[in-house]
């Protein structure tokens, strides 16, 4: 039941609230960090492609500090799906494994969640989560991602609601099922031993925080930091003005031919509520992009509370005001069988861009330019040794949108993970994999214009020295992703190469499976839109991209309407404010 809205803050200690709240959050970081220093795959050691959260006994997700927002957003669904399918039957000591999007509140495939149950006194008070995208889980394609899937049987491993340790002891045939369906079973079981050791240390850590306020009290915080981000957005909502806004955002592609794709949203403010419907988006498609429904409600709370005043707090209460509309059959909502590897990319890519759309429209100001979409896949071969490597091109990643007082970042990982994907380590790389980087250097005239530009994206070369098969996800190429917003231009699209040992050139398939020899790919990263008036940008802040190689000459003059002084480290005042000028009347 939804609290009231009028229930009002004193009922609870405010700083004691606000220290569990903070108590939780810290716990959410330690057990990333734990992760991160001892997981095998650099997916997780280097990329940070994890993410930990801790729910309260009904499953209502109480911290969500750790890592990746299209995460973390839909964490309480597989929480809740374990609750629905053990109910009394949980015991301290259980761990829980996860990952379908239909059976288990999973999100796609590759994500496993492990989740193990906290218990003080003999009553489960919690459960510390940890859910991690695996290097790869069979299917019909190696490394988790499988562009040529038409369903969900040629993407991998389904896992309804297991119990992976039962009252302590590890299930060795589940244990042994797992490796036996993954081609990096070297990998899996050191992530698997890392992803259980995070969540001991959460639970021993809940635990602690639980027995020094008492398990009454504690759980009586544990909804209050729910119902206190409830009255939060609440009051955030209610300050924007009533009304029906309407987004959208496309692809053009199904993963097999060139047609668009389009996400719809009408989004209603009435009071403190807010209702998501996206009703008239385009029906499922062929290709690995549809959406879970628990990946379009994260996708959602990842827009939503990205455009809202960031210090709202970020636990499943916040979101109680909002109701999501996903029609069964459409994009945001496939039905069971569905290919949907991509879908934490795209279409949540799609659906945050068509939200904030909406939003801006509420409030102009508060609106993002959107963020490119990246054109980075990955290649499958195998080391000296004989094992198995599965190397991401996260090195190629695109530029992000302005906002108001802030340019895009010139190289972000995807819009859904809002910076939490860390870029990797070229030089780590090189020594993990057998790769060679040529070039990694910010894109000259790829950003979009304005008053605050667009992120860069960025030149991009590297040999892969062994044969391998390579799985394209080249969905930003082509095509502007990057738009423009409030007088801002949108970015440029991305472009990609094959370079063969015999000196051939061809360019990539958008998607797709190829095997190659040794083989460079030679990429061009897409770059983010701008925000605002392109000839009211600071010239001293036009001149610098200019000195740093992001904008030419020509843009610098001919989109900005800035003149460099002869020095070439000044601005030339009276030239630049004749152009603008002259710029300006010509409009």
């Amino acid at each position: 039941m939804e609290p009231s809205p009028e229930a009002p803050d004193e009922v609870l200690d405010p700083i004691i609230l606000a220290l569990t709240q903070n108590r939780l959050d810290h716990i959410s970081h330690q057990m990333g960090w734990v992760m991160l220093r001892t997981a095998r795959s650099p997916i997780f050691s280097q990329a940070h492609d994890f993410s930990c959260f801790i729910a309260g006994p009904s499953g209502e997700v109480v911290s969500q500090a750790d890592g990746i927002p299209i995460h973390t957003g839909s964490g309480g669904f597989g929480v809740r799906a374990i609750l629905r399918d053990f109910g009394d039957e949980i015991y301290e000591g259980d761990v829980f494994l996860l990952n379908d999007p239909w059976a288990a509140g999973g999100n796609h495939l590759p994500d496993w969640v492990v989740a193990r149950p906290v218990f003080v006194d003999g009553r489960m008070v919690g459960l510390t989560c940890n859910r991690a995208h695996q290097s790869d889980i069979g299917g019909g394609a190696a490394g988790a991602y499988n562009p040529a899937a038409t369903e969900v049987f040629e993407e991998g491993i389904r896992l309804p609601v297991l119990r992976l340790v039962e009252a302590g002891k590890t299930r060795d045939d589940l244990w042994k099922l797992l490796l036996l369906n993954t081609r990096t079973p070297h990998l899996l079981d050191g992530d698997l031993r890392a992803m259980l050791g995070s969540t001991r240390i959460g639970m021993e850590r809940v635990a602690a925080l639980v027995e020094e306020l008492g398990t009454g009290e504690a759980l009586r915080y544990f909804t209050g930091v729910l119902d206190h981000a409830d009255r939060s957005v609440r009051r955030e909502i209610a300050r924007l003005p009533d009304g029906v806004y309407r987004g959208e955002d496309r692809s053009d592609n199904d993963c097999f031919e060139i047609r668009d794709v389009v996400v719809r949203v009408t989004l209603t403010i009435d009071g403190d509520r807010m209702t998501v419907d996206f009703t008239g988006t385009d029906p499922q498609i062929k290709g690995f992009k549809n959406s879970s429904l628990g990946n379009t409600y994260s996708a959602v709370f990842t827009a939503l509370s990205s455009f809202l005043d960031p210090d709202l707090p970020h636990n499943e209460g916040a979101f109680r005001c909002v109701e999501v509309i996903a029609p069964e059959g459409t994009i945001v909502n496939a039905r069971e069988g569905a290919s949907t590897t991509m879908c934490t990319v795209f279409c949540a890519h799609e659906i945050i861009h068509a939200v904030w759309k909406a939003l801006a429209q509420a409030n102009p100001e508060r609106g993002c330019a959107g963020w490119a979409k990246n054109v980075f896949g990955l290649s499958v071969g195998r080391e000296e040794n004989g094992l198995p490597y599965v190397f991401y091109h996260g090195a190629a990643s695109a530029g992000s949108g302005a906002v108001d007082g802030r340019d895009g970042f010139n190289q972000i990982g995807h819009v859904c993970t809002l910076g939490g994907l860390t870029m990797p380590n070229i030089e780590a790389y090189e020594q993990l994999y057998p790769v060679r980087f040529h070039r990694q250097e910010f894109r000259l005239d790829a950003a979009g214009p304005g008053e605050w530009r667009g992120g860069s994206g960025c030149d991009y070369e590297v040999e892969i020295e062994t044969p391998a098969v390579h799985s394209f996800r080249g969905e930003g190429l082509g095509y502007e992703t990057g738009y423009g917003i409030n007088g801002g231009g949108g970015g440029a699209p991305g472009e990609m190469r094959l370079r063969h040992a015999d000196g051939r050139t061809e360019e990539a398939p958008k998607f797709g499976l190829r095997p190659t020899g040794p083989v460079r790919f030679v990429t061009q990263s897409p770059g983010g839109g701008g925000y605002g008036d392109p000839l009211v940008r600071d010239p001293e802040r036009v001149l610098r991209d200019w000195r740093d190689g992001i904008i030419s000459e020509a843009v610098m003059r001919g989109t900005y309407g800035v003149v460099a002084g002869g020095d070439g480290r000044s601005v030339d005042a009276a030239e630049t404010a004749a152009l603008r000028e002259r710029m300006l009347a010509e409009r």
